[in-house]
């Protein structure tokens, strides 16, 4: 009988009331720690928004203008914050309107939970009003995706969705619900997911690789590190600076790596890929150990593949197993989490010093700073330049903003320019290259960081993308401020087409409107330069404002990104010009 009790006591199942489907769901939500919804209401998911409005004094809710806008604001919310990033939307055209931004999410590891909501059960097939298939149109893009049927899943479907997206590797997952589950009645009983047994999220660390890894860098005349976004997700920065301060390893970044060591470290080497910097990229194929740290390869960082790193041992430390050899091929790999490996790793390194290979990466930077970066920094031409007006910035706001960026040659010269002293500072769409993806997202990563400045850096094409956002921001009153660099070009395709179309440029020349007065119909301040003597006390009106601010740089019509890997290219064949 004490055995039979022991027992009960051990397996007492959560309490229970029974609540309908959508009261479900905010109960989930509340239980997972959310307190910030995006999204965008309609018929097929209103019962969950009625049940919302019970639940205001607990889980916020920021009604975007258009799902995409909702998806990145996520997004935004996410990569400043490391939570989850939630999304709600109704079915039909709500529900596919989220596809690019889960895509967006899934490439670039953002961790994200978007609830849909879907026609009633028995009309799924029938091509009811508002009807698409979801869950197969948001397959090959979430990490993981589930259609709910009857409220008595919502509990369990939710708590894993949540573990899912936060674990391992982190990504979008999408939970679509039938309209009659939301209104359905059922017994409610929260439990956290802790564990699937089909998903093991963090691979076993083998302290044999480690050692193996420890012994190449310790051998090593001419290491070089690069590492990426799985530094942040991992939160390893610390460990990360460790190993480069105590071995003296020059290192590179990739795009979503930025900020993970503060910019003026003196190992800091820049960024690699297409408009990296000029020292790490050629220096790749010159290093004899080349230490991967949470990247994947991506061909934007590798260039030609038959022509990267042919001469380097390779060192890969990575969480997933389906990213090691997959584009680049490694003789030592190292599946953990990355804090967790570079923490067994740290006591086998030995203190070392490569004054030598050092200087290699001195003088490469001093040419390109030559005849690229002060021509971005200190123009005597009479255009504004993108690079000086984000050195502005950085001045402006002692390098300690959180840059948000789109996609185009703004984000590049972005990339390339901007300063950062702390961690999460850098919120770019990095896999996918989603114009339109900067203004909701720095809607998001203001929410998410209410104490830091944020900046966000458009190109006047990404900027019309997603303008409609400005009304999310007239709504919450979110105080982000919108620099567009306006060239009036699509400029990172008219640079392609100078270079390798003989200036045949097809409709890449944009007429815009009246960005300042499209911000003031929005009840936000806001002014335009294109005077150099200008620039800097426009940036300092912006930063100083107390709310939202649009300012617009019209910048030279013709600049180009220096270096550049043209596609194909060696990293040995960086231009300059």
């Amino acid at each position: 009988m004490a055995m039979i009790q022991e027992i009960n006591k051990e397996t007492v199942m959560p309490e229970t009331e029974k609540v309908t489907g959508s009261e479900a769901v905010m109960k989930t939500l509340i239980a997972e720690g959310v307190n910030l919804i995006y999204g965008y209401p309609g018929g097929a998911i209103m019962p969950i928004y009625d049940a919302l409005h019970g639940y205001q004094s607990k889980l916020k809710h920021v009604l975007t203008r258009h799902e995409q806008g909702a998806t990145h604001a996520a997004q935004g919310y996410a990569r400043v914050t490391g939570n989850v990033g939630v999304v709600f939307a109704t079915s039909g055209p709500g529900a596919t309107n989220l596809v690019t931004g889960l895509a967006d999410a899934q490439i670039d590891s953002t961790p994200m939970v978007c609830i849909t909501g879907q026609v009633s059960s028995h009309l799924l097939g029938t091509d009811a009003f508002q009807e698409t298939d979801i869950i197969s149109i948001s397959t090959p893009v979430t990490k993981w995706n589930y259609q709910v049927t009857k409220a008595s899943e919502i509990p369990k479907v939710l708590s894993k969705a949540f573990y899912i997206a936060r674990s391992g590797r982190p990504g979008p997952v999408l939970i679509d619900i039938t309209k009659d589950a939301q209104f359905e009645l059922s017994e409610y009983a929260y439990q956290a997911c802790t564990a699937i047994r089909s998903y093991k999220p963090v691979p076993t660390l083998q302290m044999s690789q480690v050692e193996k890894a420890a012994e190449l860098i310790n051998a090593s005349k001419k290491p070089l590190i690069v590492w990426g976004q799985g530094i942040i997700l991992g939160e390893a920065e610390q460990e990360l600076q460790t190993l480069i301060e105590k071995a003296s390893i020059p290192s590179a970044s990739t795009l979503l790596g930025l900020s993970a060591i503060a910019s003026d470290h003196p190992l800091h080497q820049g960024m690699v890929g297409m408009h990296g910097h000029l020292a790490p990229n050629k220096l790749t194929n010159e290093c004899d150990v080349l230490i991967a740290i949470g990247m994947r390869f991506d061909d934007r960082v590798t260039g030609d593949l038959n022509r990267y790193a042919k001469q380097a041992k390779i060192i890969h430390f990575e969480i997933d197993p389906s990213e090691v050899n997959k584009n680049v091929y490694v003789e030592y790999p190292v599946l953990a989490d990355v804090k967790q490996s570079l923490q067994a790793l740290l006591p086998l390194i030995e203190e070392n010093s490569h004054p030598n290979w050092l200087d290699e990466f001195k003088q490469l930077r001093k040419i390109e700073d030559e005849k690229v970066i002060q021509a971005q920094l200190s123009p005597t031409k009479e255009g504004l330049t993108m690079g000086e007006a984000i050195e502005c910035i950085n001045k402006a706001t002692n390098n300690d903003a959180i840059i948000v960026s789109d996609v185009g040659q703004h984000q590049m010269m972005s990339a390339r320019y901007s300063k950062f002293v702390q961690t999460r500072s850098k919120v770019d769409s990095g896999g996918l290259g989603t114009m339109g993806f900067a203004l909701p997202a720095a809607i998001g990563a203001k929410m998410g960081a209410l104490d830091r400045e944020v900046v966000a850096i458009i190109g006047d094409g990404a900027y019309q993308m997603t303008i409609q956002e400005l009304g999310t921001i007239m709504q919450t009153q979110a105080a982000v401020k919108i620099v567009v660099l306006n060239n009036e070009f699509l400029g990172m395709v008219r640079q392609w087409q100078e270079l390798f179309f003989d200036k045949r440029y097809a409709s890449t020349e944009m007429t815009n409107p009246n960005f300042v007065k499209i911000a003031e119909g929005y009840g936000i301040p806001a002014k335009s330069v294109s005077k150099r003597k200008e620039l800097a006390a426009a940036i300092d009106e912006m930063i100083a404002c107390e709310t939202a601010y649009f300012l617009e740089v019209m910048v030279e019509k013709e600049g180009n990104v220096f270096p550049m890997l043209p596609t194909g290219a060696s990293v040995s064949d960086v231009r300059l010009s």
